[in-house]
């Protein structure tokens, strides 16, 4: 990998094949951006642009001169991970800390509502149990507190373990 703009902040570019990993990264706290439709070329632009750190398992992306050179930070993922071998390579290999959840579906950061705010777009049943309740900033998306929380709280909890095990 080479050197990003930013290494104490991190920012990722995912190429098409990586479009799961960017939401996983986003569940850690990244700012993880991803364009299916996106050529090579334009995403390689993208992440010089932005300081981004290009994530990829396109072997011969890496033949470009700006991640040779390593003008662009990049990392090669391993083809033939699962998404969740694929969330422990990158965390161990970048060494990144746990921070607070991002929106899975934009990136934007999540802030803490009551069930009152958020009340007419929660299921019924989901207000009577929840206890927490967030929205996201960018997009107005609300989570709460259930069954796929559960499961990104437990993935975050692994990832701070990857983490120390370097």
């Amino acid at each position: 990998m080479a050197a990003a703009n930013d290494p104490a902040d991190p920012r990722f570019a995912c190429d098409a094949m990586c479009g799961g990993l960017a939401r996983w990264l986003r569940a850690l706290g990244y700012d993880a951006t991803f364009s299916p439709s996106v050529a090579d070329a334009e995403l390689v632009r993208h992440a010089l642009h932005d300081g981004r750190v290009l994530i990829s398992s396109d072997g011969p992306m890496f033949a470009r001169r700006l991640l040779r050179d390593g003008t662009v930070a990049s990392l090669f993922l391993p083809r033939g991970l699962r998404l969740s071998e694929q969330v422990e390579f990158v965390v161990r290999r970048l060494r990144l800390a746990v921070r607070e959840p991002r929106c899975m579906s934009c990136g934007g950061e999540l802030e803490r509502v009551s069930a009152e705010e958020v009340g007419d777009r929660v299921p019924a049943r989901s207000l009577v149990w929840a206890t927490e309740f967030h929205r996201c900033t960018r997009c107005q998306r609300v989570m709460w507190n259930g069954t796929h929380w559960r499961r990104i709280a437990s993935v975050r909890q692994a990832a701070a373990t990857w983490r120390c095990e370097g």
